[in-house]
């Protein structure tokens, strides 16, 4: 689908990303504007919108909930009110910043999230911008027998190096997780190679956050070729860069994309409030 009639798509580069314009996702949309939303965002894996409002978190979830069922992250959940909500935030001297490493999110799920919606409530003049890849591309440009060796093979996600007990991310950053000694891991093991459920095309679904090694094999066995996957799935050519502005909106795939959050200005603050949404069964 490509005539639209309710917005306007510009693309950001070859790859992937767009920006959508002629919309207030703080309205309540009409079936058709969202359809058309959801088309932009198959097609292009990342849509922005620029010049909005959901500092009201009711208007921010109720635009996410157009697109699908609202998910908890298991790791930013303190028992607070409103806990679908997660606020990732970076002030001045941070040493580290979330997101800082090539992933999809919170891929050590059974089911792991479809999508997430990010929102600027503050964003620095300069910097703090986010890098996202095409992992259909990442995919189709690898040679036959590399298809062929990764057919079938699963890769064995957990969130070990994101929260838990000894971490000690919260002492280097504003963005908290759980760190208590109840924390759980969460662990599971997915297709290397995915189907996407609604554009039937296959693309890489691995990171380097959470996969830890192939179902089957050793850690230091999975090492060269799970390293060759990471440098190859973020090739410059796979991606676009989005500078925010206070009130930007990204919108991503997360079943086809990875994304980079870049922690290169040290000196501003940057708030943002998230929404993900629930995912199915990676096949």
């Amino acid at each position: 689908m490509t005539d639209f009639k309710k917005i306007t798509v510009a693309p950001l580069s070859t790859a992937v990303g767009a920006e959508i314009g002629g919309v207030n996702i703080a309205e309540d949309l009409d079936d058709a504007t969202i359809a058309e939303i959801r088309q932009a965002l198959l097609h292009h894996l990342v849509i922005f919108f620029r010049d909005q409002d959901i500092t009201d978190i009711e208007r921010h979830k109720a635009f996410t909930k157009r697109f699908g069922e609202l998910f908890i992250h298991p790791n930013f959940n303190f028992g607070q009110e409103n806990a679908e909500m997660v606020y990732l935030t970076r002030k001045p001297g941070d040493k580290r910043a979330a997101g800082e490493t090539w992933h999809a999110d919170t891929t050590m799920m059974a089911n792991p999230p479809m999508a997430a919606i990010l929102f600027a409530l503050e964003a620095p003049e300069w910097g703090g911008d986010t890098l996202f890849a095409n992992q259909y591309m990442a995919y189709e440009t690898l040679s036959d027998g590399m298809k062929k060796m990764l057919s079938g093979l699963k890769a064995v996600h957990n969130d070990s190096r994101v929260a838990g007990p000894g971490l000690g991310l919260n002492a280097q950053r504003a963005t908290k997780v759980r760190e208590d000694a109840d924390w759980r891991m969460t662990e599971s093991a997915h297709p290397v190679v995915r189907t996407h459920p609604e554009t039937g095309r296959k693309g890489l679904f691995l990171n380097g956050i959470y996969v830890h090694h192939f179902e089957g094999l050793t850690v230091e066995e999975s090492a060269p070729l799970l390293n060759f996957l990471y440098d190859h799935s973020c090739r410059p050519e796979f991606t676009c860069r989005f500078r925010w502005r206070t009130g930007s909106v990204a919108f991503w795939d997360n079943r086809c994309v990875q994304h980079l959050a870049i922690h290169d200005n040290h000196e501003d603050a940057r708030r943002m409030q998230r929404t993900q949404i629930q995912g199915d069964v990676v096949r």
